[in-house]
């Protein structure tokens, strides 16, 4: 997980490296977060923390057994054309908390690059405010004009308790509904 630590803050921040992304290569639509957390950089997958709402909602949604190992859900998803990834390739941040994103360390991933991979892509949705608020101000302005619904959701976070689990499966279940 850490490549490095910086020393110069009270709080040492380790110099992070994000995923590979999770696609097909016929996805309809790209789930992102901003960076892992520090419970996934160390299992080397997304939404590692047993509280992380993400895969109880996603397995809700798509009709899987969220307690199916790491590759079948990674499959379910690639099935229902639904993608994930990251907004930062690379940053520095103590812990796991978004909001301790060093501004001054972030790498955003390839996103023309992976837009070209996957031209049947139509919805981006965001995991979570800091990662829409990193895609528009890092991200968005680097694309050509590409025809894409974004979508901001409620974070799966356990950081997140401001709207209940009911609130966010219903959020994240019209967004992750695959239009025809």
């Amino acid at each position: 997980m850490p490549l490095q630590a910086d020393t110069a803050g009270t709080a040492p921040s380790l110099h992070l490296q994000g995923f590979a992304p999770v696609a097909a290569a016929d996805a309809r639509i790209l789930v992102l977060g901003s960076m892992p957390g520090v419970a996934s950089l160390r299992q080397v997958r997304y939404y590692a923390h047993p509280r992380n709402a993400f895969w109880p909602i996603a397995a809700q949604v798509l009709g899987f057994d969220p307690a199916a190992d790491y590759p079948a859900r990674l499959q379910a998803l690639q099935h229902a054309g639904i993608a994930l990834w990251d907004v930062l390739q690379a940053c520095e941040r103590p812990g796991s908390l978004d909001a301790d994103i060093r501004a001054d360390t972030l790498v955003p991933n390839d996103f023309p690059a992976f837009l070209q991979a996957h031209p049947r892509l139509i919805r981006i949705c965001f995991n979570g405010a800091k990662a829409a608020t990193l895609y528009r101000r890092h991200v968005l302005p680097l694309l050509a004009d590409h025809p894409l619904q974004y979508v901001d959701l409620p974070s799966t976070s356990p950081a997140h308790a401001a709207a209940s689990f009911e609130k966010k499966l219903a959020a994240w279940r019209e967004a992750l509904t695959v239009p025809a």
